[in-house]
């Protein structure tokens, strides 16, 4: 049954995915890497590279909420199955 917790646990893992990937080793690969991120002054950002911001952007944002955010998560699951 789909249920809020449901949609928080589902997240709460969609959270960690982003914070784990590394750029160097993963993200490179396949030319989504530091390197990708070049353009001139003015220009337009491309979907790419603003798919790139939103990532580091994730993950310099919810590196330490998500750790008591799992901590809870671990909790609720100990306490209620």
């Amino acid at each position: 049954m789909f249920t809020l917790w449901s949609l928080v646990e589902a997240s709460l893992l969609f959270l960690n995915a982003v914070c784990v990937l590394s750029e160097e080793r993963f993200l490179s690969k396949y030319g989504w890497g530091i390197s990708a991120q070049v353009q001139g002054f003015g220009e337009p950002a491309s979907t790419k590279a603003q798919l790139l911001l939103l990532v580091r952007s994730i993950r310099t944002v919810t590196k330490i909420p998500l750790i008591f955010l799992n901590i809870v998560a671990i909790f609720f699951k100990l306490l209620l199955g």
